[in-house]
């Protein structure tokens, strides 16, 4: 991107990443896979587009921004895994279980951002070691975000207790399975879901 002419319209990549509430390191790979708009210094040093940051923060559900909510009837699940024979299985399985359930699949912590800004689901199943954003930074925003409090989460990870603690641990509510994906177990929770759905739409009736 070419340098540009007014410098007021640009941060650091400390000041994007206290905005976004991640880390530097995650905002750096943001501009260089072109989600954040940014350019460098002569020295090397990174100044990022404001208003990129301002529009990431609304479509990932930032303060002030109102994500669809309206009533369904379909169990709305978003899934966030970066390997491609995992969202195949998750896909297959889903499909298997004929449950009334809308099934969105992304790769990393930034698109699953974005679908929960859009539309927060009843249900969200995400791996913790993703691109980008990974998933405990992504749970990090989710349980900063009131709008997404009465989403149910699955986290489905191959690591650790210690592992996981060392990385600040995951939040009191979050229901953990390991790797490989316990479907059976996955489909009577995600019955449950359903089941808790329907009960609420007659009670709305």
């Amino acid at each position: 991107m070419a340098r540009p002419s007014d410098v007021s319209a640009y941060c650091s990549t400390t000041t994007a990443a206290k905005r976004l509430g991640l880390s530097p390191g995650t905002v750096q790979q943001m501009v260089e896979n072109g989600t954040l708009e940014a350019w460098k210094t002569a020295g090397g040093h990174r100044r990022i587009l404001s208003s990129s940051v301002e529009a990431f923060l609304a479509r990932s559900g930032g303060v002030g921004v109102l994500p669809q909510t309206e009533p369904h009837d379909r169990l709305r699940v978003l899934v966030a895994e970066d390997d491609a024979i995992m969202c195949k299985l998750y896909a297959h399985h889903v499909e298997e279980w004929e449950l009334p359930i809308d099934l969105t699949i992304v790769g990393n912590g930034v698109d699953a951002l974005l679908e929960l800004g859009r539309s927060p689901p009843d249900m969200l199943i995400t791996d913790l070691m993703m691109p980008m954003i990974d998933g405990f930074e992504m749970l990090r925003r989710v349980a900063d975000n009131p709008l997404l409090a009465e989403t149910d989460i699955v986290v489905v990870t191959g690591m650790t207790d210690d592992e996981i603690e060392a990385r600040g641990g995951l939040p009191g509510d979050v229901t953990r399975y390991g790797k490989p994906v316990p479907f059976s177990e996955l489909h009577g929770y995600t019955q449950a879901k359903v089941v808790a759905l329907r009960r609420l739409q007659r009670r709305a009736r």
